[in-house]
């Protein structure tokens, strides 16, 4: 950015260089981090304009699935389903196949175009694995062209084949946060663990989905990292995660309070750093944002509907509301993954 711009000049010339191919560097990232609150107005304007290049005024909505809560093995210090939690959530092994359909259809009908299919473990046992590829098989029969995410934890080239074969559209498996943040959250996987998985699914012709949760006591340039490295390693959808601190873990004290102006600012960042990517705005934007949650749908394009794996969100109902009130669509059913506009 040019001295002797207004800050409205400023971010509008950010966004136009982006959306002429510009990569925002580490200090341009970490400005919008830091920016003043009186310039929020301008820097969601300038978000908006690229999100509206790549999206136009389309919303798209997923719905989460949970198929198997608890019991899982890695000590995920965010998580209620961690062997170290000892939240008070439901604990149930593999959901058959004709439940877990069901509740595709139950997303389907609230007006999700994507369910994802979520298992908390380490990665997929055989068994699980060929129990959500049914699942998988069945829910697009009853529900034609709804898009399946599933989120199983690592993954093999060879699992990955067997869901890109059972019609699974998108591979949820997020990084979380910097690399350079990682041992302080979580200790029975790596950084780089979750890094190969990525790039397996995307190896698999199955579409990538990886973000972060913010508000784990990371550094704004560790959060600046977290963006390039998802922009580097070709996330196409990346959901942006807002600290829920759940009681029963390690994070029930969150490290810092997350204003709804630095949340913005968050989802700013992920949008001019990844113009082209679908930014959803995910968990924890019901507590942070507050009031301001409507203008979430200025930098993001989607959302999680409703509730999320064990903690409840913001009712479909007014979640249709907000985005009419808007004067934003919701994504169809069968409409194709990626950017609607260029």
């Amino acid at each position: 950015m040019r001295p002797g711009l207004t800050a409205g000049q400023a971010w509008s010339e950010l966004a136009h260089a982006v959306l002429e191919g510009h990569r925002p560097g580490a200090a341009e990232a970490l400005a919008i981090l830091e920016s003043p609150d009186d310039e929020l107005d301008s820097l969601l304007e300038a978000a908006t304009l690229v999100r509206r290049r790549y999206y136009g005024d389309v919303v798209k909505l997923n719905y989460l699935v949970n198929a198997k809560s608890g019991v899982c093995p890695e000590d995920c210090h965010y998580c209620s389903q961690s062997r170290i939690s000892t939240a008070a959530i439901d604990r149930y092994q593999l959901l058959p196949s004709e439940d877990v359909a069901a509740r595709v259809g139950r997303g389907v009908e609230l007006g999700a175009s994507t369910c994802c299919i979520v298992i908390s473990a380490r990665g997929p046992s055989g068994r699980e694995l060929r129990g959500v590829c049914e699942s998988v098989r069945l829910a697009k029969e009853q529900h034609p062209g709804v898009k399946i995410c599933a989120c199983l934890g690592l993954l093999s080239d060879d699992q990955a084949e067997q869901l890109r074969a059972a019609g699974v559209d998108r591979y949820n498996h997020n990084l979380n946060t910097a690399r350079d943040h990682y041992d302080a959250i979580c200790s029975t996987h790596t950084y780089a663990d979750r890094e190969t998985t990525v790039r397996t699914v995307k190896r698999a012709g199955i579409s990538p989905c990886s973000g972060v949760i913010v508000g784990m006591g990371e550094t704004r340039e560790q959060l600046v990292d977290a963006a390039f490295a998802l922009r580097d390693l070709g996330a196409e959808s990346i959901p942006v995660n807002f600290l829920l601190p759940i009681r029963g873990t390690p994070l029930e004290r969150a490290p810092a309070r997350l204003t709804p102006a630095f949340c913005l600012k968050v989802l700013c960042l992920f949008r001019l750093v990844c113009p082209d990517r679908e930014i959803r705005v995910s968990a924890g934007r019901e507590a942070h944002l507050g009031p301001l949650q409507p203008l979430s749908l200025y930098p993001a394009n989607a959302l999680f509907l409703a509730d999320y794996l064990t903690e409840p969100g913001q009712p479909a109902e007014e979640d249709m509301r907000m985005i009419d009130e808007l004067g934003l669509r919701v994504e169809p059913l069968g409409a194709p993954i990626g950017p609607i506009a260029a």
